[in-house]
């Protein structure tokens, strides 16, 4: 099980990471990385220009999910790393822009950081 998956069932339940693991597991200070999310309403009032590779990779997500709700999208790091290579920059430099547009909340630099 990874550490995100371990910190999204803490957090559906509610309880602190360390409820869900086996006595005697090493208690670290580390925290779960912050969730990506994307501003889906907010990505349509950025040029098309400038955030069409984005639009297209979040809709693409929307459609495999069969989630539309349109308004917000939780992405993976990965997710933000392939977007990277689509920009041709690195991921920090990305993760920056998006966060100045409003596409991306603040604290997702990071996730990028340590991912």
């Amino acid at each position: 099980m990874t550490v995100q998956r371990l910190a999204e069932l803490a957090d559906f339940y509610g309880v602190p990471v360390s409820a869900l693991l086996p006595e005697g597991a090493p208690q670290g200070s580390s925290e779960p990385p912050p969730r990506l999310v994307l501003d889906l309403e907010r990505l349509q009032e950025v040029p098309a220009e400038k955030a069409g590779p984005l639009d297209r990779y979040a809709k693409t997500i929307q459609s495999q999910r069969g989630d539309y709700n349109g308004r917000v999208l939780s992405i993976r790091a990965d997710d933000l790393r392939t977007l990277a290579v689509i920009y041709d920059v690195p991921a920090t430099t990305l993760c920056d822009e998006f966060i100045a547009w409003g596409v991306l909340n603040a604290d997702a630099r990071r996730a990028v950081e340590h991912g």
